[in-house]
């Protein structure tokens, strides 16, 4: 809610339509603005989404291209996925913008902070899984690789499979913002979540399991980070939480949403 008297009067549906099309054009505009600026280094972008598996390919080997037009369009996907990610601030600020004025103050002070841990913490997930994790996976890849077996990934397989790697780990690194969205709603509370401690971690390693090569390394390099991720959502959730509950009832008194018109 605004201070501001004269921005809490009621907005028709049009308006609020009219303002939701325009956030959505400029989100639009900055990823093609993005691209754009992106577009003519293509290439050395692909070549360094490529290097942790090209410096784990053997001797003498190559990534390959199997289609005609994959060495111009999968490093165009490429940009444009990467003009996406980066992007992504400016998307939230724009989602932010459109939904604040619907919230109380005291709803504020916990979505800004929420806001701005999930954009750094998906970026993290990204960084961990390109800086440990793809290295640790390849290399794994590259010695487990039949005799008489040439290790030559094409370069289209190569970028689905690293991109969905990107968006599990950037999500799984989430779990602290999830935590503390579950505890401050009110669908769990934290004594509950700290009963289910230990279904949690046999969780984590089951999705460790499952997104990276079957040795027990790089699984327990994925699940402990998502452990220790959901510890600190459920402290962080408790502290918001046990502060909410002290300043609530003040908040409430006078602090009312602003009213809408459909």
């Amino acid at each position: 809610m605004s201070d501001n008297p004269e921005h809490d009067q009621p907005m028709p549906l049009v308006s609020h339509l009219t303002e939701l099309r325009t956030r959505l054009l400029r989100c639009v505009a900055v990823i093609f603005l993005i691209f754009a600026g992106l577009f003519s280094f293509a290439q050395q972008i692909y070549t360094l989404v490529s290097a942790p598996l090209r410096d784990h390919l053997p001797a003498n080997a190559t990534m390959i291209a199997t289609d005609v037009a994959s060495p111009f369009l999968t490093p165009f996907k490429l940009t444009m996925i990467v003009s996406l990610f980066l992007a992504i601030p400016f998307i939230l600020q724009q989602i932010w913008g459109f939904i604040a004025p619907g919230l109380y103050r005291h709803e504020k002070r916990v979505a800004i902070p929420l806001l701005v841990s999930s954009i750094l913490l998906f970026y993290a997930g990204m960084a961990f899984a390109y800086f440990l994790v793809f290295p640790l996976m390849f290399k794994f890849f590259a010695a487990a690789t039949p005799d008489g077996v040439a290790m030559m990934t094409d370069i289209a397989s190569y970028l689905d499979f690293v991109m969905t790697l990107f968006f599990a780990f950037g999500v799984a690194f989430e779990i602290p913002v999830a935590v503390v969205l579950l505890i401050w709603i009110g669908v769990v509370d934290v004594k509950y979540l700290k009963k289910a401690r230990p279904y949690v971690i046999i969780g984590c390693f089951v999705v460790g399991m499952v997104l990276t090569p079957p040795d027990i390394f790089s699984q327990t390099l994925l699940a402990v980070p998502m452990w220790l991720l959901f510890e600190i959502g459920v402290l962080c959730g408790s502290l918001i939480r046990k502060r909410g509950h002290d300043e609530q009832p003040a908040d409430d008194h006078n602090d009312q949403p602003p009213a809408t018109q459909p």
